[in-house]
């Protein structure tokens, strides 16, 4: 969550265990799952990183 703040995106709410990050200039919502004690899967990840118009490797620089 903090890599994808650190990105530029903004958290625009919550609905139940999901928060939806939104980024002025981009059209996709981020919606992230947030379950406590529990890692977002590799999959979900990868494809918020993609929709985010980023690389893993770039994302990686933010996440640190």
């Amino acid at each position: 969550m903090k890599a994808f703040e650190r990105a530029g995106w903004t958290i625009r709410g919550q609905r139940g265990s999901h928060i939806k990050l939104i980024k002025e200039g981009n059209s996709n919502i981020l919606s992230i799952p947030v379950h406590k004690g529990k890692p977002i899967k590799k999959g979900l990840l990868l494809d918020q990183i993609k929709k985010a118009g980023l690389m893993v490797e770039e994302f990686l620089t933010y996440y640190q």
